[in-house]
């Protein structure tokens, strides 16, 4: 991946100089060829030489990536030793053109967003969920660089608590929602993507992740499913979802979940009984501390806002599985 850059290197330096030389040659050539000056007497009022426009040269467009995944073997635990040469990365399917850093990152300041269902559906197991949704905003925040926010969701959307990094904040927040009414899973998390994470300024020094607790039922979306898991590629948010569906059977709700995680780089839990939901928010705090940090710069970046695929791979043949968003949108100039 580095020696993409160097080879990239010699061409650029040769057109800043073409370029230098046609910025800088009229002006010497129009100082060799200045005429004489006629005698006094003769003299009239000189003529000024039309002024010189320098060529500009266009704006390089270059636009940073940061990727951020984890890795775990065929039992599902996660590996904290993989070097960069281990990896195969494709953006657009083409090799970057230079990476910048990589690191097994867990000290990237964290931006999540706590979203929970309170439709009806949920109402008879909603006091437990609220205690483990308190336990793990209190786990997983480091109070000097973290922040998170906590909604409520039916029909509509109940921002409790915008970005804080006061634990106690965010528990008064998660005990003020309320269950009842439909639900819009599909517009909520769009709207959330958007209005919440997509704003934030410095996207590739933070990490950013929604963890959904719900069903994955949508009786009231104007949005469509796809409409939302882009939304969360053009915010870079990874979504983590936990069903209350606690059924032995599953339904299309945990498809919809499934979808949505497997999108955007995140996981999907089934707990099989509702104590297993504390026990899912932990194995999440748990993946937050895992995660690698790979930031590159795209061969070919346009900034037109088209959506480029994610490819990449472990080729150490260990077995290993990188769990990352399938894709993002190029940010637009």
């Amino acid at each position: 991946m580095q020696s993409s850059g160097r080879r990239k290197a010699a061409p650029q330096a040769i057109h800043l100089l073409i370029t230098a030389a046609l910025v800088f040659a009229p002006t010497s050539a129009f100082a060799q060829s200045a005429p004489a000056q006629p005698p006094a007497s003769a003299q009239t009022a000189p003529t000024q030489p039309a002024a010189q426009k320098p060529y500009i040269l266009p704006p390089v467009v270059v636009s940073e990536v940061n990727l951020i995944f984890v890795v775990n073997d065929q039992h599902g635990r996660f590996i904290n030793d993989v070097k960069q040469e281990d990896l195969a990365l494709l953006d657009d399917g083409k090799p970057p053109l230079r990476v910048n850093h990589f690191t097994h990152e867990t000290n990237l300041p964290l931006r999540i967003g706590l979203m929970i269902d309170t439709s009806s559906s949920i109402r008879s197991r909603f006091a437990f969920e609220q205690t483990a949704a308190k336990e793990f905003m209190l786990s997983v925040l480091n109070t000097q660089r973290d922040k998170a926010f906590v909604e409520g969701f039916d029909i509509q959307i109940e921002l409790s608590q915008k970005f804080t990094s006061s634990p106690a904040d965010l528990d008064t927040a998660i005990s003020k929602l309320r269950p009842g009414g439909g639900t819009a899973l599909y517009d909520s998390l769009y709207r959330t993507c958007r209005d919440q994470m997509l704003s934030l300024e410095n996207s590739n020094d933070i990490r950013k992740a929604i963890v959904l607790l719900s069903d994955g039922d949508d009786n009231y979306s104007r949005a469509r499913i796809d409409d939302a898991i882009k939304e969360c590629q053009r915010a870079d948010t990874i979504v983590y979802t936990i069903s209350t569906n606690v059924s032995p059977s599953k339904d299309k709700g945990d498809d919809v979940l499934k979808h949505i995680a497997d999108e955007t780089g995140g996981r999907a839990f089934f707990p099989q009984q509702i104590e297993d939901i504390a026990a899912h928010f932990a194995d999440i705090k748990a993946e937050l501390s895992s995660q690698y940090s790979l930031e590159y710069v795209p061969a070919d970046f346009k900034p037109d806002g088209s959506y480029r695929s994610i490819y990449l791979k472990d080729t150490s043949h260990r077995g290993y599985n990188v769990r990352v968003h399938k894709g993002y949108f190029a940010k637009q100039q």
